[in-house]
C-alpha cells in the first residue's frame, strides 16, 4: 500500500524538544567534538559515529545530527577557504542546490530544528528520501531567498533541483513563475545530478549549498540558507553544536 504524503508543514519532528533539549546539548556537542576528531585520524565515519553514539547513548535522530555537525579538521580548513565574502555578490552569479537550500528555510518557517555546523552551515533535519512535497512555507521561503538576493546585488540565480526526486517538476514551475512575476533572472534546471553540476560550477560562481560533497568540490560557496534564516522572524530554533574542539575530544577517558 503506497502511502500519501499529507505533510503541510517542515516543522518539528514530535520528540524533538527532547532530543534537543537544553539538557540534552552538552552530550550532543561533545559529540560532534569527538566524532570531528575521529574524522581527523581518518576513521571511518560509521564506525566513528557508532563509537561516539553508543558512548553517550544517542537517538538514532541524535546521531544523524551529530553526522550532520561534524567534520574533519581538513574539511573545516578548506571550506572555510571557499568561503564566499561579502564583497563578492554584488553582480555575481548564484547557482543554487534547490532542495537543500529550500528546505532548511521552510524548516526555519515551520518551527522546526535547525543545526549550526561546525563548518558554519546552517542544516534542517528533514528527510526527503527521494520525496519532496511543497509545503505552506514553500511560498514564504522563495520570497525570502529573493529578497536578500536582491539586497545583495546579485545579478543572476540559477536554480538545480534533482529530477529523481519526486515533484522537482512541480516545484521548478514554482520558481519559475515567481520569478515571472517579478521579473528576476532566475533560471531554472531539473537535471539528474546537479551535485555533479555544482561542484563543476566556475571559478566566479557563488555556489549557494550547505551539502558537505558539493561544499568540498564548488570553488566558491556560499552559506545562502543561513544568511537567509538570519533574517527571519520571530527567531527561528537554532541548535548551535558548532562550538566544539575537535582537539582535545576526551574520547577515550573515563569518569
Amino acid at each position: 500500500m503506497v502511502m500519501t504524503d499529507r505533510r503541510r508543514h517542515r516543522g518539528a519532528h514530535p520528540k524533538d524538544a527532547q532530543l534537543f533539549s537544553q539538557a540534552a546539548l552538552s552530550a550532543l556537542r561533545s559529540a560532534v567534538g569527538e566524532l570531528s576528531w575521529l574524522l581527523s585520524h581518518e576513521y571511518p565515519v560509521r564506525a566513528a559515529l557508532a563509537l561516539v553514539g553508543d558512548r553517550h547513548g544517542l537517538t538514532v535522530r541524535q546521531r544523524q545530527a551529530v553526522r550532520r555537525c561534524a567534520c574533519s579538521d581538513a574539511q573545516l580548513v578548506e571550506r572555510r577557504e571557499r568561503r564566499a565574502s561579502p564583497v563578492t555578490m554584488p553582480g555575481a552569479q548564484v547557482w543554487v542546490d534547490g532542495f537543500n537550500v529550500l528546505t532548511t528555510i521552510e524548516a526555519a518557517f515551520g518551527g522546526g530544528v535547525l543545526l549550526m555546523a561546525r563548518d558554519g552551515a546552517l542544516r534542517d533535519m528533514a528527510s526527503m528520501h527521494g520525496s519532496y512535497r511543497p509545503v505552506e512555507e514553500t511560498g514564504p521561503a522563495i520570497e525570502a531567498v529573493a529578497e536578500l538576493l536582491e539586497d545583495r546585488k546579485v545579478k543572476r540565480c540559477r536554480w538545480f533541483l534533482d529530477a529523481p526526486v519526486s515533484n522537482s517538476g512541480r516545484l521548478a514551475s514554482i520558481l519559475r513563475e515567481f520569478a515571472a512575476e517579478r521579473r528576476l533572472s532566475w533560471e531554472v534546471e531539473v537535471t539528474r545530478d546537479p551535485d555533479q553540476a555544482l561542484v563543476a560550477a566556475p571559478a566566479d560562481v557563488l555556489v549557494a549549498s550547505a551539502d558537505s560533497q558539493i561544499m568540498d568540490g564548488a570553488p566558491m560557496t556560499w552559506q545562502l540558507a543561513r544568511e537567509t534564516v538570519g533574517g527571519i522572524q520571530p527567531t527561528p530554533w537554532i541548535v548551535d553544536l558548532a562550538s566544539v574542539d575537535s582537539a582535545t575530544p576526551g574520547l577515550f577517558t573515563t569518569g
